[in-house]
């Protein structure tokens, strides 16, 4: 199916006549967001392995304060999936310029998962556009404490990802024909329940790594090695300015998102949403939005 606002089903009532999807070239690379609404602009960044559909269940609420951008970034959903760029500064370089194209000097950022990571290198690298960064459920490299090798059951579950998808090669030739298996579990261990995201929304995701390009860039996220030390320069030159909002949900990241940002920014607000696990946007859509719309005004 085609991954843009028109190819995916089990959208909420009146979506497609709200939001429409828009095509940019940025460097070479097509970039594709979904935006629609009416006010001040707000950048959404999704999180693995997702893309801009994981938003769908709170993007008509803040349509109605403003204009909401939500984007692919590259390798996800129905932008380009190219060989390389997916270390940090290119990532938010791409969405710098996204939002120029669309016409937008200065925005307010909403990061999740690695979009968190790509918020937080934009609003350092663009200080004078970035107006606000809420940021949820992930690490940055080289500044959140890395976990043992060997951890405890639950945590495992949780974590173990990380070291197989920066593997060179053997764990797409695992993955490859078993995109529901692997990325099926993905969303059954961290979510608060396995049942908490829909299969039907499982499906939407799982049939974007079917592509054996999207695959490799799910992936290459992971695998790139000058994240970590592209996020460490930035922290090392200044502390960011921009009030921030730190989410984590209770049965996955927790505090532990605030104590990251307050590493690196002064201006921290922090929310645990309660009964959530990892994917906030989908588990707690009402209370992501309370915590947004409080934040955001």
């Amino acid at each position: 199916m085609p991954h843009d606002v028109t190819g995916v089903p089990h959208l909420p009532e009146g979506f497609t006549e709200r939001f429409r999807s828009e095509f940019v070239a940025v460097d070479g690379t097509t970039l594709h967001a979904v935006v629609g609404g009416d006010g001040p602009p707000l950048l959404l960044l999704p999180g693995w392995p997702q893309f801009w559909y994981g938003f769908r269940l709170v993007m008509p609420a803040l349509a109605d304060r403003f204009t909401v951008i939500a984007a692919d970034p590259r390798g996800t959903g129905a932008s380009d999936k190219p060989a390389t760029g997916y270390d940090a500064a290119t990532l938010a370089s791409d969405a710098a310029a996204l939002m120029t194209a669309l016409g937008h000097e200065r925005f307010a950022v909403v990061g999740y998962d690695v979009g968190m990571m790509i918020g937080y290198v934009l609003a350092a690298d663009h200080p004078e556009r970035v107006t606000s960064l809420a940021v949820a459920e992930a690490i940055l490299p080289g500044v959140t404490p890395s976990p043992p090798l060997l951890m405890d059951p639950a945590t495992n579950e949780h974590l173990w990802h990380f070291a197989f998808n920066r593997l060179a090669e053997v764990n797409e030739r695992m993955v490859a024909g078993r995109e529901e298996v692997y990325f099926g579990h993905q969303f059954a261990s961290k979510a608060a329940s396995p049942e908490a995201i829909p299969q039907e929304a499982v499906d939407v995701y799982v049939d974007v790594l079917r592509d054996p390009a999207a695959l490799r860039a799910s992936f290459e996220f992971y695998r790139s090695e000058r994240s970590g030390p592209q996020v460490v320069e930035r922290t090392r030159r200044a502390r960011l300015a921009v009030p921030v909002l730190a989410i984590g949900g209770e049965h996955a990241s927790a505090e532990e998102v605030e104590r990251t940002m307050r590493a690196v920014a002064d201006d921290v607000t922090g929310v645990v949403l309660p009964g959530a696990g990892h994917y906030v946007p989908e588990e707690a859509p009402d209370a992501l939005l309370d915590a947004l719309l409080e934040f955001l005004r």
